[in-house]
């Protein structure tokens, strides 16, 4: 087998080498390329028999005939969102794709509550004002999180996880998520999305970008929040409607806003633009309020999740060279054995 992986920065060729050496050495080659994947770049995929992606690669339709006219057969996603693979086109050409469903949900939820805490007790302004011998502490004022409601729009693995750590702060907790489980009883309460939006000191947002949540957060929800509400995204940037969000941090009544994650990130993210002029005029607007932090997609970015993220991208892999099924393959299993009959792995 041979596999391009596409977005590939330094730390994915360290730890998806490194998993390959000691679990899966005989699976396949890798052949990495720092491009995204997208109309233009697609031919580099030729001669591949799968493909590995990130969250900014564009795999639409026109993208998944290239690589399936190029015998490309496999698509491995090595996060959890799969927002941006045109499924019912890849369901058409037979092709396997799977994704990485949870990788170490402690980092993202950990991460969450390190934006909510910097923004919080602005200890990011207090460093830089250390940093030049000034050691007042006047307009760092901030709120303490015990006793405050926070409420966890989606509760998966992610938002479980920052269920758990928001409990142990002592916080009452609210969660908003059609498809909850019981597991997030012992911590708070399941209630509708208004209920949330207007009890909410704090609102996290842990669901993925479907059609259904595409600016979940815009100026109707917007309106229903509480007064001095701090909201915060480290899911999906599609999830929020950032000139309606705009609107709203200039007559204060959004007490602040944590991103990790942006709805135009495609072109900027993962790439230092430091020495460049950047043509986002709304990113540029957020950025310069002073109750608005954000950081540039690295809620992931720990060590265990990578292990977990190279580990179970080539256990995807291996499932489809073994023709076993694959618990996370986004088409069903009766497409996959089709895929199988008509499109052999080349060996």
């Amino acid at each position: 087998m041979k596999l391009a992986v596409f977005s590939a920065k330094s730390y994915d060729r360290t730890y998806l080498d490194k998993v390959l050496s000691e679990r899966y050495p005989q699976l396949c080659s890798i052949e990495y390329h720092a491009f995204a994947l997208s109309e233009e770049t697609v031919p580099l995929a030729k001669g591949s028999d799968a493909v590995c992606v990130f969250v900014n690669d564009k795999i639409d339709a026109c993208v998944l005939r290239a690589l399936h006219a190029s015998a490309v057969r496999a698509i491995l996603l090595r996060c959890a969102g799969f927002n941006h693979v045109d499924l019912v086109t890849a369901k058409s050409l037979n092709l396997f794709v799977a994704n990485v469903p949870a990788y170490s949900p402690e980092a993202v939820a950990e991460f969450a509550v390190a934006l909510i805490q910097t923004l919080n007790r602005k200890t990011h302004r207090a460093y830089n004002r250390v940093r030049e011998g000034n050691f007042n502490i006047e307009g760092l004022l901030g709120n303490t999180l015990h006793g405050k409601t926070v409420g966890i729009v989606g509760v998966g693995r992610i938002g479980l996880a920052a269920a758990r750590i928001f409990h142990g702060f002592g916080c009452r907790l609210l969660a908003h998520d059609p498809f909850a489980g019981e597991e997030f009883a012992q911590f708070g309460t399941l209630v509708d999305l208004d209920t949330l939006l207007q009890e909410s000191h704090i609102v996290t947002l842990h669901c993925p970008l479907v059609e259904g949540t595409r600016h979940l957060i815009n100026e109707s929800t917007l309106a229903r929040m509480r007064p001095g509400a701090m909201l915060v995204n480290t899911s999906r940037g599609g999830l929020i409607d950032s000139a309606a969000v705009i609107e709203v941090l200039k007559t204060c009544r959004l007490g602040g806003l944590a991103l990790d994650v942006y709805e135009a990130e495609g072109e900027l993210f993962y790439n230092d633009h430091s020495g460049e002029i950047i043509d986002d005029d709304v990113l540029m607007r957020l950025m310069s309020f002073p109750n608005v932090l954000l950081s540039g997609h690295q809620g992931f970015f720990t060590r265990e999740a990578l292990t977990e993220i190279a580990d179970v991208t080539l256990a995807n892999l291996s499932a489809f060279v073994d023709e076993r099924p694959c618990p996370n393959s986004l088409i069903s299993e009766r497409d996959i054995v089709v895929r199988r009959e008509t499109a052999p792995v080349r060996l």
